[in-house]
């Protein structure tokens, strides 16, 4: 397999680091709970294996907006995508407006790699709402000056964003940022994202779902001290959301300015869009090959077979992902009924091995994250935990790469 390595910082550089990636990169509380969620490694690749994964997720970007069509056009599918009947409605109105076309969008997806015995292995994409700006954006910048001989893996994929909103609009356009205000979590990625825009030559509204109305075809925020016309949307706000927002909420499902993304590919963010490629007439090489085989959960013997791996059609951050012995009993229990009471919300997925990466403190398992921006791949993004689950309490790292000469 090509060269992959957890290099440590230096320990003495770390609190350093630390700070910097609070005011740099937004992470304004860079811990879950009581667990630090900064990790004290860098991920370096060789420059193959970096080369290598945007190549790999550039191809399965081309295949994923070929789905995003596909599967808008047929509505007789979109039940077994284990979504709700507000958001299947919303759809259909959204088909007859759009003619079975998507939107005009700034089109952002995450690929999730891991390393494995075989290779690397796709867990999933983050087709809807994917983040990390700050952490892929500064964190490889500040640990490549602590590490000689690494540069970043890639470039910042918020910058990416912002420049693909530039490119399609004039100067000065207002950008609504759309968030769950409430959560500093949320605003964190949104005061990123607002500095990428800035320096695009765009001006970011920091709004809510619902600070946004429809009139006449066009968005207008209605939000104290930035009223006025909205010119694009980038919303941090999954689309499976939108119907408990109290009104108004299908508007965003009408043809509209730029968005990113637009709401319509909450089709292939379901994890169980696998499930619908035989019926599509896609081709779909790239996905194929570097997916693990995915079923419904009720054509695997998943509860004596532990080969396999359950998985929520619209779960985010690897919760409730089901790999039974790095679970507690309980939360196995727990996971283990919501897949028998509701198969069509679920799905079974063949596990793969994760490989893990030594390091003085102990083995650690790894995500690598590769950001595509309208098809093209943009920057890197990675987790590490000491469990084959990359979950919430999983730590960012860097992504870097060997310099050609190190």
């Amino acid at each position: 397999m090509e060269e992959i390595r957890l290099e440590r910082l230096p320990p003495e550089a770390y609190p350093a680091y630390r700070r910097k990636a609070i005011f740099e990169a937004c992470k304004w509380d860079p811990q879950i709970g009581d667990v630090n969620a900064l990790c004290g490694h860098a991920v370096v690749l060789s420059p193959g294996a970096a080369e290598r994964l945007a190549s790999d997720a550039e191809r399965l970007a081309a295949e994923t907006a070929a789905l995003d069509e596909a599967i808008l056009r047929r509505p007789d599918l979109h039940r077994e995508l284990g979504l709700n009947r507000a958001l299947r409605g919303a759809l259909r109105g959204a088909l007859r407006r759009t003619d079975g076309r998507l939107p005009e969008q700034v089109r952002l997806m995450r690929f999730d790699f891991h390393p494995t015995a075989d290779g690397w292995a796709v867990s999933e994409v983050n087709s809807d709402v994917p983040g990390g700006f700050g952490e892929a954006a500064v964190l490889p910048r500040l640990a490549a000056a602590l590490l000689p001989g690494t540069v970043p893996a890639g470039p910042d994929p918020a910058a990416a964003v912002a420049r693909a909103f530039a490119a399609r609009l004039p100067a000065g356009s207002r950008i609504a940022l759309v968030h769950c205000t409430a959560y500093s979590d949320d605003r964190q990625v949104m005061e990123f994202i607002a500095r990428a825009c800035l320096e695009a030559g765009l001006r970011p509204l920091m709004a809510a779902p619902d600070h946004l109305r429809r009139r006449g075809g066009r968005w207008e925020c209605v939000a104290g001290g930035q009223e006025g016309p909205v010119h694009g949307v980038f919303r941090f706000f999954p689309a499976e959301w939108l119907p408990n927002l109290p009104a108004g909420w299908r508007d965003y499902f009408q043809p509209g300015p730029p968005a990113c993304n637009h709401p319509l590919v909450l089709l292939t963010q379901s994890k169980r869009a696998p499930l619908l490629w035989d019926r599509l007439g896609v081709p779909v090489p790239a996905w194929r090959a570097l997916l693990p085989e995915t079923v419904d959960p009720r054509r695997a013997d998943w509860q004596r077979d532990g080969n396999w791996v359950l998985k929520p059609a619209l779960g985010r951050v690897g919760e409730d992902i089901g790999i039974r012995e790095v679970l507690s009993p309980k939360e196995w229990k727990g996971i283990r009924r919501n897949a028998r009471r509701h198969p069509r919300q679920w799905v079974a997925q063949r596990r793969f091995r994760s490989r893990p990466v030594p390091t003085g403190g102990g083995d650690r398992h790894l995500c690598v994250g590769v950001y595509t921006v309208d098809g093209k791949a943009a920057g890197f993004y990675a987790r590490v935990a000491s469990r084959p689950r990359i979950d919430q309490y999983a730590e960012d790292a860097p992504v870097l790469t060997a310099g050609r000469d190190a």
